[in-house]
């Protein structure tokens, strides 16, 4: 009984680490859908967001799977995100910074029309 809970367990585990790094596993397996590696290179991306936000999770997800690096602040948690957030607008989130491009809501071919 008790390893029939352990695998039950185990097995509940596995799907939320799958869940939490999708976009990850997806972009080994769809090469050709990363951005090129010149945009990465020079790409500056900033997203603001929080950890329960759906459309904070598919920007995650969207940037993983193509290949961009981003560095994430969490409005909630840092109050120096929180400014620079509210410096920006507000207004709703994700809001993302790329290269000096500011995007609204969840916006993956603008996010690509930024990075050109």
């Amino acid at each position: 009984m008790l390893n029939g809970i352990l695998k039950k367990f185990l097995l509940i585990l596995l799907v939320v680490v799958v869940y939490q790094n999708w976009g990850k596993i997806e972009r080994v397996f769809n090469p050709s859908q990363v951005v090129s590696e010149q945009a990465q290179a020079k790409a500056n991306v900033v997203l603001y967001a929080t950890d329960w936000c759906g459309y904070c999770k598919l920007t995650r997800r969207f940037l993983d799977q193509k290949g961009i690096p981003y560095k994430e602040f969490d409005i909630e948690k840092d109050a120096q995100a929180r400014t620079a957030y509210e410096a920006l607008g507000g207004g709703g989130i994700p809001i993302i910074d790329v290269n000096g491009t500011l995007i609204r809501g969840y916006d993956p071919d603008a996010i690509l029309a930024a990075l050109k």
